[in-house]
């Protein structure tokens, strides 16, 4: 691969074609001799691609003019940037800007969800600032919008978006109690969707197997995606089973949209538990049956078999009622001990208990607090519990008291058959669920889920290339339009004339990810390049440094022509 910047006298050459005098285009950047995959699903073909500024000037089979920069890439795939339709990185990007693991994978926009960094009550910074692990900074923030900000002043490399968390305007109003909003509580939690929507949010999210989330009722939740769907925004949900009672946590994220009006997406598509794989057909039909009926429905998914969460996710919510200090505090009295641990091992508990269905022995500790229990970091729970002479639920109950935290676990739930098929569905798009990381420095004191360092790698790699699972075509349309699309996001998401320039070139023969769940700091390989907003982030391999992300705001953002929350959302179009 060469990069050749033009000499003036090869910038005057490039002013006549031919010996007369026709002017030949002269931009900011040339990619040649491209495999060029425009995002839209359909085949590659060979061509060029030429970027002005920010913008994609160019695309096609010849015709691209001449450069000031040109970038020969020898007949690998140039594809629209990928986007992370479920992200983490709202600490890790404060630490390091680059999202090295994402960037190295072509990953140019973030777009963060589930919970949400604002809006944040003065209680709730206290909080946020007490509860850090090992990434340590003072939350400056109090709204959502401030806090996309302070990243884009500070410096990253991707772009980064946000859906406003449903159970952060709870917590902001209701504190983190098992309470029900009263009218006028209900209602200022709209305000505060509403706010956020107009200060730039995608939309809303929620996470309902975790507290304070699990606490809100349908009702209350439609009504808050009721105010984000008339701020053009969707609504993004972990539902409230994604095993035992998964077709009924499907149907209550679909009855939230049909209430709202909404657009609804899936957050990690998923049937967890062994008795609970057979689901995955009348999921899809489920599904399907919906969208056909004209209701707005997409999903996303990890390409593994394990979901990692806390231990949060093997105690029942009732528990947790208060915030995590106070979920501490119960758990340190004997009898309420004694009766989580008999709900821990119900065999049917009304509430989604992850470890019931992975079980001990495929229960992976990973991230830790406190230094003494560091090393147990890559262990099963099932390991510790013996060597402590202990039942598994008693060890998690003192992991979770002596660490002061949710403790960070892996729990392998899901068959490898159904991701493989989950793959290939064309209305699922792609998340980590993870932060963005780098292999060095504090992000080694834990270890993160495989997928931070490896998700998409693996789907081009694994899927695509190696089981012939969809198409690299069908794969990068759902990287990259589908979830702009998803999103309603207008200039992004396709390589075409006039569309921002998040740009990847890659290697469809040698993509592969490396991170294992033993090794998991090992960053992909097979993207040599990555463009975001016309500059390189990624450049032969190596981050740059530059600062080329932006914050990719919602379309009730007051700060573009005509923004602001609306009436309705049917003005807004949406293509599935």
């Amino acid at each position: 691969m060469t990069r050749t910047p033009l000499t003036p006298l090869l910038l005057a050459a490039a002013l006549v074609a031919g010996g007369g005098c026709a002017a030949v285009p002269l931009h900011d950047l040339v990619i040649r001799n491209a495999v060029v995959y425009d995002g839209s699903g359909a085949p590659g073909f060979r061509g060029e691609l030429a970027i002005d500024a920010d913008r994609i000037a160019f695309v096609g089979a010849r015709g691209a003019g001449r450069g000031r920069t040109e970038l020969d890439v020898r007949g690998k795939a140039v594809a629209p940037g990928f986007i992370n339709m479920l992200a983490h990185p709202e600490e890790s990007l404060i630490a390091d800007g680059r999202a090295l693991s994402d960037l190295r994978q072509g990953v140019t926009l973030e777009l963060l969800g589930e919970d949400s960094m604002g809006p944040l009550s003065d209680d709730m910074r206290a909080l946020l600032a007490k509860r850090q692990g090992d990434i340590r900074y003072p939350v400056a923030w109090h709204t959502l919008g401030e806090y996309l900000s302070m990243l884009e002043r500070r410096g990253i490399a991707p772009n980064v978006a946000s859906t406003v968390g449903a159970a952060t305007v709870r917590s902001d109003v209701l504190g983190e109690r098992d309470v029900q909003p009263d009218a006028a509580q209900l209602g200022r939690m709209q305000q505060l969707v509403r706010e956020a929507m107009e200060e730039g949010a995608m939309g809303l999210s929620s996470a309902l197997i975790y507290a304070p989330g699990a606490y809100a009722h349908t009702a209350e939740l439609a009504q808050l995606a009721t105010a984000a769907g008339a701020c053009g925004g969707i609504y993004m949900s972990h539902v409230r089973s994604e095993g035992d009672r998964l077709l009924e946590g499907i149907g209550e994220l679909i009855e939230i949209a049909r209430a709202s009006g909404a657009p609804a997406e899936i957050y990690h598509l998923k049937a967890a538990g062994r008795a609970n794989w057979g689901k995955l057909d009348d999921v899809i039909a489920l599904v399907e049956r919906t969208r056909a009926a004209g209701v707005r429905i997409t999903a996303d998914m990890y390409t593994y078999t394990a979901g990692a969460t806390g231990l949060d996710a093997a105690m029942p919510p009732w528990v947790q009622d208060g915030g995590l200090e106070a979920w501490i505090g119960h758990l340190r009295d004997p009898a309420t001990r004694a009766r989580v641990v008999a709900e821990m091992r119900d065999p049917a508990p009304p509430w989604e208990n992850l470890m019931l269905r992975a079980g001990a022995e495929q229960t992976l500790l990973l991230a830790f607090k406190n230094q003494k229990l560091k090393p147990l970091t890559g262990r099963t729970l099932a390991s510790v519990a013996g060597e402590r002479g202990q039942s598994p639920e008693d060890t998690a109950i003192d992991l979770v008291i002596e660490d002061g935290s949710r403790v960070g676990v892996a729990y392998f739930l899901m068959s490898e058959g159904n991701v493989r098929r989950e793959t290939a569905l064309p209305w699922v798009s792609f998340g980590s669920d993870e932060a963005a990381p780098a292999p060095e420095g504090v992000f080694l004191a834990a270890n993160p889920h495989p997928r931070a360092y490896g998700n998409f790698a693996r789907l081009l790699g694994r899927y695509v290339r190696d089981e012939h699972a969809l198409t690299l075509a069908e794969a990068i349309r759902k990287l990259a339009a589908l979830p702009a699309a998803t999103l309603s996001i207008p200039d992004r998401g396709l390589l075409r004339e006039g569309y921002v320039a998040d740009v990847v070139v890659l290697d469809p023969a040698t993509i592969s990810d490396h991170a294992t769940y033993d090794r998991p700091h090992q960053l992909a390989t097979g993207v040599s390049d990555v463009l975001v907003n016309g500059r390189f982030a990624l450049r032969g391999g190596q981050p740059t440094g530059a600062a080329t992300g932006r914050v990719v705001r919602g379309r009730a953002w007051t700060g573009r022509p005509g923004g602001g929350c609306r009436a309705s959302s049917s003005a807004w179009s949406w293509q599935p």
